[in-house]
């Protein structure tokens, strides 16, 4: 079944393009292109979780409120709820959509796919 949104079907050939590159937007596209049924939804507790202080963090779908967020990291997400992207600011994190994180250059750091 195809995607209705075309700003998602764009984001997917983008990553389809920059993951003859790099793995890593290939990986993305492939999670992103998944039907919605299994769409990836990640509460902060879990990003609190399974990360430490400054990590990058990619999460293929959205990310949801429920929990707290302890620690400073950049998140990378299709979509993020309301209270999602107030608690990352409170937390002095940083919300990105997943188009600004393929401007950013990634050579040497450590990005990790969650959800």
């Amino acid at each position: 079944m195809a995607k209705t949104n075309p700003n998602l079907e764009s984001l997917i050939s983008e990553l389809r393009k920059l993951g003859r590159e790099a793995p890593l937007w290939r990986r993305i596209a492939e999670d992103l292109d998944k039907s919605t049924r299994r769409g990836r939804i990640v509460n902060l507790s879990r990003l609190n979780k399974y990360t430490a202080e400054d990590d990058t963090v990619v999460v293929p779908g959205k990310v949801l409120g429920t929990g707290p967020l302890n620690h400073k990291m950049t998140i990378a997400a299709w979509r993020f709820s309301e209270g999602a992207l107030r608690k990352i600011s409170e937390a002095n994190a940083k919300a990105i959509s997943i188009q600004a994180l393929m401007k950013e250059p990634i050579k040497g750091r450590r990005i990790r796919i969650i959800g």
